[in-house]
């Protein structure tokens, strides 16, 4: 399978691509497909988050797991929905957040691209996922992947920030150079926990601080 990724991302993770695990996820993704199951993002969109946030371009990481399962709602960036698509309860409490924390409103809709663009990195940890099954793609290899592509972020990059929303997106801080990043981590925005460490963090200003303190144009956070 050919990847089609921007190409500073290209080239950085090119080792990966002819590796055993990532050949193993090609296969399985062929063979689920031949097998007539339906898998979300569509092919086109599964490097999605690449293509929107150049790796020269990065400034800050957003962690999620695994695509929306529902139709019409993955498209290969975390949190978000294309247009015309509702925002689900995670991203209208990410939204909450914003509004408590720097005063932005945001609109209706739930399609977070001009992040990508600025420079936030929505990535998930697993890039596909079949229709209606959460995480049933959790085991097939991408996360190899994606570990690699924090790895690289932390090793190549300087003063980039993570933010990891719940206990999976924090099991990947020991990936991270702390010494030359900044970590922030909170209760993951689902209805099930927001209230327990989410709403009050803060991320947004503080990314944006500390963005500014690097001497690095802080993030747009408005849609």
């Amino acid at each position: 399978m050919e990847v089609r990724m921007e190409a500073g991302w290209k080239a950085i993770l090119k080792q990966e691509f002819s590796k055993a695990y990532f050949q193993q996820v090609v296969t399985h993704l062929k063979m689920e497909k031949m097998g007539g199951k339906i898998i979300y993002p569509q092919g086109s969109n599964i490097f999605h988050a690449f293509d929107k946030t150049p790796f020269d371009k990065l400034k800050v990481v957003i962690l999620g797991q695994d695509p929306y399962h529902n139709p019409g709602q993955a498209h290969g960036l975390s949190f978000s929905v294309p247009d015309g698509v509702p925002p689900p309860p995670s991203l209208v409490n990410i939204y909450k957040e914003i509004a408590s924390d720097i005063g932005i409103r945001l609109p209706k809709q739930g399609n977070l691209e001009k992040w990508a663009e600025r420079g936030v990195l929505l990535l998930n940890a697993v890039l596909t996922v079949r229709a209606n099954e959460p995480a049933s793609h959790s085991k097939i290899g991408w996360m190899d992947f994606t570990d690699a592509v924090i790895r690289h972020i932390s090793d190549e990059k300087e003063h980039i920030v993570f933010l990891l929303w719940g206990r999976f997106a924090q099991e990947k801080q020991a990936l991270i150079d702390e010494t030359k990043h900044l970590v922030l981590k909170a209760a993951h925005p689902s209805p099930f926990s927001a209230d327990k460490g989410f709403f009050g963090c803060k991320h947004f200003s503080r990314t944006n601080e500390y963005l500014m303190q690097h001497g690095i144009d802080p993030i747009d956070w408005s849609l």
